[in-house]
């Protein structure tokens, strides 16, 4: 049987979502059985133009970059992306907080004139996406799901509900009763909880779910004594060059209305 040819590309990223396909164990040999890998920095060096699906890493933060992404996305069959910088901007999009000259200054230096920067972008905000795999870095049996819906022709939806959800069926004791602020009951689902399960806090890296419960998040935030403020700063984190996408999302449902 003829194997399904995938290529892994990264971008503006820490490569993280790599290491993570690379370190999957036995379960990259299930992978394995179902495709050739053509392209993979982070384990192989060889690297061919000829592939069917793209899994892209990492945000588009550079005009190279929009290039780079649009002749990827004209080979490819299906294109992937993986990791919170690729699907909704990620770390990198803290940059779009300040002038962008200001940051190129402030990290390059007197050799700023070398490196051409634009605000960051998801990669479906440049070119289209026909999959998410949300996390920081990506969950692997959601990868998995995913990559195997791409290989079957199927759709995949991804989690519209909050990680409380998740919580809640992993019996986590609630960050918020432990005096400690969390991301749960605005951030899509998917990770089963993830973080939370291993003691930490969810830090809203897989998004902000389509409708959230912003009076239940709101009476959460009154009863715990927390500010807005300390939410905004957190979702900044991951979610900044979402900010089009929300409005957009936004206008689009006042237009149903």
């Amino acid at each position: 049987m003829k194997k399904t040819k995938v290529a892994f590309f990264d971008f503006s990223c820490c490569e993280g979502c790599q290491l993570q396909v690379a370190n999957m164990g036995e379960a990259l040999l299930d992978v394995l059985d179902l495709i050739e890998v053509v392209n993979f920095r982070e384990v192989m060096s060889e690297r061919s133009d000829d592939y069917d699906v793209a899994v892209v890493e990492g945000s588009i933060t550079s005009p190279h970059g929009v290039e780079r992404i649009k002749k990827i996305r004209s080979i490819a069959k299906v294109l992937i992306a993986y990791g919170s910088c690729a699907t909704i901007g990620g770390v990198n999009g803290m940059k779009n907080n300040f002038e962008l000259e200001d940051i190129r200054k402030y990290v390059y230096q007197d050799s700023a004139h070398h490196f051409h920067t634009i605000p960051t972008r998801a990669v479906h905000q440049v070119v289209p996406v026909d999959y998410f795999v949300h996390g920081c870095p990506v969950y692997i049996p959601e990868f998995v799901k995913v990559l195997k819906s791409a290989l079957s022709g199927l759709p995949y939806r991804v989690p519209d509900d909050a990680v409380c959800t998740e919580c809640k069926l992993n019996e986590n004791v609630c960050m918020y009763e432990k005096g400690i602020t969390c991301l749960g009951p605005i951030t899509r689902a998917g990770c089963n909880s993830w973080c939370v399960n291993n003691g930490n806090i969810c830090y809203g890296c897989r998004g902000m779910v389509t409708n959230p419960a912003q009076k239940g998040q709101k009476d959460i935030l009154d009863r715990y004594q927390i500010p807005m403020e300390w939410i905004e700063n957190k979702m900044n984190m991951y979610n900044k060059a979402r900010e089009n996408d929300l409005a957009e999302e936004k206008k689009n449902n006042e237009q149903k209305c």
